[in-house]
């Protein structure tokens, strides 16, 4: 229980002083704790350096301004506390594998790293304590579409594209992300709800037009991302639930987007089963 709350704490100071210029023994410190035992909790349950998942929340944070206000990026660059225009685009690059300039004409979505919410049942084991995406700040616009469909995304294979390299596994959510961001409109949320899982709030109550666009992102699996000198194959699937034209609780939510993806994969699991079923729904790497 003791790591759990130290993660907590670790997380809470860094949102806290994202603007600021601190660093990674800065975090230790305030938790009371070593940088080598910091270090080792973040990559147990993060699988990121602790000065890493601090730079993916400042370029997550410098994404949104981009998008929403009309800062210019050396401003915004700076705000972030990296040193120069340039050594903020090079860090914006290795996460949305392309320049700030291009991000700002092309996306629609910012939050590829989106803060953690960790919640705790007390007389649990460590190893109990979830995690889950902070979705606090877009509650009040779903209240507000209330009744339309949510399509649900989930990678194939996220496990097997990690065992290639974690690198591959980011480029891999950035690519699944663009293939939704595609074909959102102005008025629908996108969100990422867990590490290879993402969310379309679609605002239409229209079940067939919601298929549809589902399809659009569905049709393109399949098609490889470039990774080094590999070519790794990259699969969706896709789930539709409603959101509660009554009451919308949060934590309910949320678990019934998960259960969308998880019904998908105990279909396909049953369908992998059958004897007539030849290949594997599972990218072959």
């Amino acid at each position: 229980m003791k790591n759990f709350y130290i993660l907590t704490d670790a997380l809470e100071y860094i949102e806290k002083n994202i603007c600021e210029d601190f660093h990674s023994e800065d975090v230790a410190d305030y938790c009371g704790v070593s940088l080598s035992s910091l270090q080792k909790m973040f990559r147990l349950v993060l699988f990121r350096s602790v000065k890493d998942y601090i730079q993916r929340r400042r370029i997550c944070l410098a994404a949104r301004d981009i998008l929403d206000s009309n800062m210019k990026i050396i401003d915004i660059a700076y705000k972030y506390q990296f040193g120069s225009p340039p050594s903020f685009s090079r860090a914006f690059k290795r996460v949305w594998n392309e320049s700030p300039a291009s991000y700002r004409r092309t996306w629609r979505f910012s939050e590829i790293c989106p803060r953690l919410d960790y919640h705790y049942e007390e007389g649990a084991d460590e190893e109990m304590a979830g995690k889950k995406v902070d979705i606090g700040e877009a509650y009040d616009k779903v209240v507000k579409m209330k009744g339309s469909y949510v399509i649900c995304f989930d990678i194939i294979g996220m496990v097997q594209i990690n065992e290639v390299s974690f690198a591959a596994g980011d480029v891999a959510v950035v690519e699944s992300l663009k293939r939704i961001d595609q074909i959102a409109g102005d008025d629908m949320i996108m969100l990422r709800i867990g590490g290879d899982e993402f969310a379309l709030i679609t605002g239409s109550r229209d079940l067939s037009h919601v298929e549809n666009l589902s399809g659009e992102v569905l049709c393109h699996n399949g098609e490889c991302i470039p990774w080094e000198k590999q070519k790794v194959p990259l699969s969706l699937r896709a789930g539709i639930i409603q959101i509660p034209a009554e009451d919308l609780k949060y934590d309910n939510f949320f678990a019934e987007m998960h259960k969308a993806i998880e019904e998908c994969r105990r279909q396909e699991d049953e369908v992998a089963k059958k004897p007539d079923h030849a290949h594997s729904l599972l990218p072959d790497i």
